[in-house]
């Protein structure tokens, strides 16, 4: 399989391609019981979590991924955020205090739906948004220049080097999908009436502004894409196709930890003969 980590400079129209992997659904089937099992084993030893980060245009599949890929996981095993717009209780702490808070413990996968990255996304694209923020100097949209939206990835760097510095294995994806296969997956809402919930008119507004998200995108993810923390980019054209890259690079990045149950200490263990006979006389 190929690598999808960002490791250079990339140009994410250059990067859209329409690959298709063969029996993609069957060969998720067998990740996931793999998945399962080694969050089993992760939860038990109890010294990493996983955070794993999706983003991604309107549609690009993210519920969908989620839904596909951890189906096998235990309901204990793996905790899902997706975040929206900001509360008021949200907005009234730093940018990252949301994130920070769902962050998941030791021995669990964490799946943000959107991220910390919207901070330097959404913003960008729609600056007034910040002024919700309340920051004591931002007066004006000048200030919402792109040394603040690069003093903000630094600080999204150095949030995440301190996640790893403490046990959490970040994976983060980037399901790229192009701007005609996002039209037929809107279409697709408005033409299917169970699907017709789906879409929001702020959907074709959004979409108005592909370029300018594209450009975003273009930046965050190579000033944040580190040894620590990869980028992924991941075709997103067909669903099935990017189900199994993002499982497969989970799966192969877990087994690089070696996972270890606890082993009973010697006391226990030279009882166990005893305390199996106690419950045999019950």
């Amino acid at each position: 399989m190929k690598k999808y980590k960002v490791v250079e400079q990339i140009n994410l129209d250059k990067s859209i391609t329409k690959e298709v992997v063969d029996n993609a659904e069957k060969k998720l089937k067998k990740l996931r019981k793999k998945i399962s099992k080694l969050q089993d084993t992760m939860y038990a030893e109890g010294k990493y979590s996983i955070l794993v980060c999706l983003q991604g245009m309107d549609t690009s599949g993210k519920d969908s991924l989620i839904r596909e890929v951890f189906k096998d996981v235990n309901a204990r095993g793996v905790q899902v955020h997706s975040f929206k717009v900001p509360t008021a209780l949200e907005l009234s702490h730093d940018f990252m205090w949301r994130h920070y808070i769902a962050l998941p413990p030791k021995g669990k996968i964490g799946v943000f739906n959107r991220t910390h990255y919207e901070n330097v996304l959404v913003t960008r694209v729609h600056p007034e948004y910040v002024f919700g923020e309340n920051i004591p100097t931002v007066k004006s949209l000048d200030d919402l220049n792109d040394a603040f939206y690069h003093d903000r990835m630094e600080r999204i760097n150095k949030f995440e080097e301190h996640l790893v510095a403490n046990g959490t294995v970040i994976l983060k994806f980037f399901l790229n999908l192009s701007k005609d296969e996002q039209k037929n997956r809107l279409l697709r809402r408005l033409n299917i009436p169970e699907k017709n919930w789906k879409f929001s008119a702020g959907d074709l507004k959004e979409r108005k502004l592909w370029n300018e998200y594209q450009m975003c995108y273009e930046d965050l993810l190579n000033r944040t894409s580190k040894e620590n923390a990869p980028w992924y980019i991941v075709p997103a054209d067909d669903k099935p196709t990017a189900r199994y890259i993002v499982a497969k690079t989970l799966l192969e990045e877990m087994e690089k930890y070696n996972f270890e149950e606890p082993k009973l200490v010697s006391k226990v263990l030279s009882q166990i003969d005893e305390f199996k006979e106690q419950l045999n006389k019950e």
